[in-house]
């Protein structure tokens, strides 16, 4: 069997964020986990993890069960407890510099802004991750905390949800090809 993988979503927990432009890394776990018949019923690391195979691969699906500023400790714990290697791990996680529906995969880079992703890079100590991004895009007249902790309209909700669909396949992917392949694959549209 093929080495492990681990596929982490951020968002918020609780439910004022569900639904949340903030939340949409969860929400791609929830449709990678409903895809391959997975639980995230698991508590520990302070996430909610699950764990099954695809393609005689075993795959960790994570969503850190804390603040999104506060993602690293989670995904460094989890890390260290399965010996996870760097290029064994991806995070989803929304982006404000896409417009809803896109996704890019990119096999490592700066936290582009984001809390969680910065909070991840400074706890594992390296940017040397993959990462899918999915698009939310940005409003011009107000605050960006106030933009992603708020619910997208509903033109937004139907292209975020086709971005949903698609970063869940681009994952599936990831966990059997790699990134190269994912980003051949998927960043074209």
């Amino acid at each position: 069997m093929a080495g492990m993988r681990m596929v982490v979503g951020l968002g918020n927990p609780g439910t004022e964020y569900v639904g949340t432009r903030h939340n949409t890394g969860f929400e791609v776990i929830d449709a990678l986990a409903k895809k391959l018949q997975i639980e995230l019923t698991s508590r520990k690391f302070a996430a909610r993890v699950g764990s099954g195979e695809v393609a005689d691969r075993k795959v960790m699906l994570l969503k850190p069960w804390q603040f999104m500023n506060r993602s690293g400790m989670a995904v460094t714990a989890a890390v260290g407890f399965y010996r996870i290697g760097i290029g064994d791990l991806i995070v989803v996680t929304d982006d404000m510099a896409l417009e809803p529906g896109r996704i890019r995969i990119r096999a490592g880079g700066s936290a582009g802004g984001h809390n969680g992703l910065a909070d991840i890079i400074e706890k594992l100590g390296t940017n040397e991750f993959a990462r899918c991004r999915v698009g939310i895009g940005q409003s011009r007249d107000r605050w960006a905390v106030d933009y992603v902790l708020d619910k997208p309209t509903e033109a937004e909700k139907v292209l975020i949800g086709e971005a949903i669909a698609r970063a869940r396949d681009a994952l599936l992917c990831w966990i059997e090809h790699g990134t190269e392949k994912a980003m051949n694959e998927f960043n074209k549209v």
